[in-house]
């Protein structure tokens, strides 16, 4: 089962959080890419863009945040942070 944990923060409280979980036989990217649209679903957010730091962080440590960098649209937090849970 692959589980990705979704975090908003502001000020270093979690305001909100959402684990998505997925079953299928996609590829690991699909799940990836399909987790965070779902949690930005649940969460009411528009979809971040993946920046070369993103990759390389969650290549790295199977995390990143998206910060305004990643947004079009003004945010009302500091951060979105994924994290893979499970895979």
């Amino acid at each position: 089962m692959f589980r990705l944990w979704a975090k908003i923060w502001k000020n270093h409280h979690l305001l909100q959080d959402v684990v998505i979980c997925d079953d299928s036989e996609d590829t690991r990217t699909h799940k990836i890419f399909g987790a965070l649209e779902k949690a930005c679903m649940e969460c009411n957010l528009a979809k971040p863009q993946w920046l070369d730091q993103n990759i390389r962080d969650f290549k790295r440590f199977r995390k990143t945040r998206f910060t305004q960098d990643n947004f079009i649209e003004e945010i009302d937090f500091d951060y979105l942070e994924i994290q893979i849970i499970e895979e």
